[in-house]
């Protein structure tokens, strides 16, 4: 089992520089993945819990740590696509993959926070799904193909050309959301399924339908990691509940602690790191 941690760029740290320091921090712990937050403002939920501290925004984040860092695998938890634009993004994560020596995962997911998407006005909220699997479809073909191409209702490409591609081949794609179109759009597109929140109970109810759907595509699990995020407590033990985890082949338990208090932050991930990690590898 391996194992990430989520930075808190969504939880109002002003110390911007200590946020960035976590990720070379994490790396020398040994952690396999770092993970960041995607918001674009604070509405909402968001609001309530920031006012008006700072949403850092995820892939600036990310290309701080990635310079600062050699070995770390380099996660997305998640983007919301439809606050964004394929094309754009789909060069953004293949020169981030190139510069950082082939250690991207785009995670990505459809968003829920609807007076957010609101504001934004991309596409309709009710249209998020088809917007988003339309979306990694063009992100795929830019990509992955000599001739990127693609016709939809709402993307069209042809004629244009796409580089740099990314250096791993394929960018893996972790998708994120834990209901049935969800996994419907993990098992056409995606290398991973990263649910959010999660209780083994739970999990082992969804499970059999993510085989369903991937059977329909001609995949089975061995086709699929499975990246679960777990918001834990800092003062939990987790060791029963992962155990359970690596039972139903959980690959690999992204972590993350909602407090914008970096030396909690520390004195929790060390303590897992050396506590508890060892005992799961």
């Amino acid at each position: 089992m391996r194992f990430g941690v989520t930075l808190t760029n969504n939880w109002g740290v002003e110390d911007v520089e200590g946020l960035v320091a976590l990720g070379p921090w994490l790396e020398e712990l040994g952690y396999d993945s770092v993970w960041v937050n995607h918001h674009v403002l604070n509405i909402g939920y968001v609001h309530d819990r920031l006012g008006g501290r700072p949403y850092h925004d995820a892939l600036t984040v990310m290309t701080w740590v990635a310079a600062r860092t050699s070995t770390i695998r380099l996660g997305t938890s998640v983007l919301v696509m439809p606050y964004l634009q394929p094309m754009a993004l789909a060069k953004t994560l293949a020169t981030l993959d190139q510069l950082s020596g082939g250690r991207v995962i785009a995670g990505v997911g459809v968003g829920s926070l609807e007076a957010e998407h609101e504001l934004l006005d991309l596409v309709p909220f009710a249209e998020r799904g088809a917007y988003g699997d339309e979306f990694i479809a063009v992100m795929r073909t830019l990509w992955d193909d000599a001739e990127p191409r693609h016709t939809g209702k709402y993307f069209r490409l042809e004629g244009a050309l796409a580089a740099p591609k990314p250096l791993q081949s394929p960018l893996p794609v972790f998708v994120g959301g834990n209901g049935r179109p969800a996994l419907r759009r993990v098992a056409r597109f995606a290398q991973g399924w990263h649910p959010l929140g999660m209780s083994p109970e739970r999990l082992a109810e969804r499970l059999p339908a993510l085989e369903e759907e991937l059977a329909k595509q001609g995949r089975t699990r061995a086709d699929c990691e499975l990246s679960l995020r777990w918001d834990i407590k800092a003062d939990i033990d987790p060791r029963a509940r992962l155990e359970q985890f690596r039972e139903q082949g959980v690959e690999e338990i992204v972590w993350s602690l909602g407090t914008p208090d970096l030396d909690l932050f520390r004195r929790t991930f060390e303590r897992l790191a050396t506590e508890v990690v060892p005992d799961f590898r």
